[in-house]
């Protein structure tokens, strides 16, 4: 490979990308931040594990690096690639794995989505960041937080990776479900403000279907890694991939609860508008009753023929009689109906 300068912040590069590397012998850390040119000498050991990270790397570099481990070309072309679906691919030296840490903007509504891919191998697990949004800080406090388990190889390092971003689904759900709840009290508000409500429901929604393209497909993930076939799972450490797999299943039937929610939002805020206009409907209709009397009235009065009172005061004040007392005869009569 090629050879490694140092980051001016002490991380070491490979070329121009900045890396992370670990090695694990016996269950034991041993040494990290060591340059990527020496992770075939540390996987001579037979007792090694080694992790190294990748962040924006070129299809010239990982196909440097695919030559040391053995990794399938249609893997790193779905490395480099953007926008691949959350799955796990399985090759004859690897397994090949794509997920997506999420977190929600609960200022905007929108959802930040930041891709992760890891090459799994007997005893290396290489993770691939397109971005640096991606917390890979937090999948090391996971890893340093059970050190008992690293004894079980690269199923602890995946599984470390995998709690952590199932957790970022489960705390993007779960923001996006106070959000919904906001709407809904929102609904019957006396003084709706319909046009930031329908901007707001329409963001929700839009990330609530982004959740939900990158929750679902890691249930088949997680189930396809318990799998005792791919030997990459260890009898011990079974039930931690099983607590992942049920956050994933809970984050998943949550999903599908806040779908049809925001459609249930949707759909009465709708028939509160249509209210709302009915009665405002209601309202104008009323007062132009109302007023069309007066206006009868006069209309009647102001013919240039002879009638009752014409060209005398008990005239005027007959119509202004009639025009008062069946415009409050009209208003007493809506107000009981409740129309205004």
């Amino acid at each position: 490979m090629r050879g490694t300068v140092h980051h001016a912040y002490g991380y070491p590069t490979y070329g121009d990308l900045m890396h992370r590397t670990r090695v694990y012998r016996n269950g034991v850390l041993e040494a990290e931040g060591f340059p990527i040119a020496d992770v075939s000498d540390q996987l001579a050991d037979e007792s090694a594990v080694v992790w190294f990270d990748l962040c924006r790397p070129t299809a010239d570099e990982l196909a440097a690096i695919s030559e040391e481990l053995g990794l399938h070309p249609l893997a790193v072309e779905d490395a480099v690639a953007e926008h691949q679906r959350p799955k796990l691919d399985r090759y004859a030296s690897h397994l090949f794995v794509t997920a997506y840490a999420v977190a929600l903007d609960t200022a905007s509504g929108e959802l930040r989505e930041s891709e992760v891919d890891a090459f799994i191998t007997g005893r290396a697990l290489v993770t691939v960041r397109k971005d640096d949004h991606f917390d890979i800080d937090a999948v090391l406090d996971r890893w340093d937080g059970s050190p008992d388990l690293a004894k079980y190889g690269v199923g602890f390092l995946l599984h470390g990776l995998l709690d952590y971003v199932v957790d970022t689904h489960f705390e993007a759900v779960q923001s996006l479900d106070g959000e919904i709840e906001a709407l809904e009290d929102q609904l019957f508000d006396d003084q709706p403000k319909d046009r930031e409500m329908q901007r707001r429901t329409f963001q929700l929604r839009k990330s609530l279907v982004t959740v939900r393209r990158v929750v679902l497909p890691m249930r088949e993930v997680v189930n396809s890694l318990l799998r005792r076939d791919l030997h990459v799972v260890d009898e011990p450490m079974l039930p931690y991939y099983q607590d992942v797999y049920d956050h994933v299943l809970r984050a998943t039937e949550w999903t599908e609860s806040l779908r049809d929610l925001v459609t249930t939002i949707l759909e009465t805020h709708l028939t509160v508008r249509g209210n709302r206009l009915n009665v405002i409907m209601k309202q104008v209709t009323s007062w132009a009753a109302i007023i069309a009397v007066p206006t009868a009235v006069t209309g009647f009065y102001g013919q240039n023929v002879p009638y009752p009172g014409f060209g005398n005061a008990a005239g005027f004040w007959t119509s202004t009689l009639i025009t008062v007392g069946l415009s409050v005869a009209l208003y007493v009569v809506f107000r009981r109906k409740g129309w205004l």
